[in-house]
């Protein structure tokens, strides 16, 4: 079974146009339950450069599914078997004012808009620069 992928490598993917903020705002928890933005937040603001962005996005979905640990390779291979969504079309990207630099392993670490750091990655000639998807077109 073909297995498509999410991951970048040494990128930068920059925050939408449209983006409403400025700077890295921390998502907030919505009705006492995670979104797919504090899930996302939280994985890798608390371990920078330890997971891809496909770890990221199937933890995401295994949570959001209730899958238990022992599903999670069989659930991980039919999950990546289609085309899934980027860290350019996250919430993190798109709303809340965090760049995701790609380094060349592909691990991925949240860079506040507004910081050095994100201008620095932002205008790096030797690596990829992508910006998020617009929420509106």
């Amino acid at each position: 079974m073909k297995q498509h992928t999410t991951n970048y490598y040494d990128t930068f993917i920059a925050i939408a146009d449209d983006c409403p903020t400025g700077c890295g705002e921390v998502p907030p928890v919505k009705g006492g339950a995670q979104t797919v933005a504090t899930i996302q937040f939280e994985m890798i603001s608390r371990n920078p450069y330890q997971f891809t962005a496909d770890d990221v996005l199937f933890q995401v979905y295994a949570i959001k599914n209730d899958l238990a640990e022992s599903e999670y390779a069989r659930a991980r291979e039919q999950f990546f078997s289609k085309g899934q969504p980027c860290m350019r079309c996250s919430p993190l990207t798109k709303r809340y004012g965090w760049g995701v630099h790609c380094d060349k392993a592909g691990k991925i670490a949240l860079v506040g808009a507004g910081t050095a750091a994100y201008q620095k990655f932002a205008t790096d000639k030797k690596g990829k620069i992508v910006k998020a998807m617009k929420s509106k077109s």
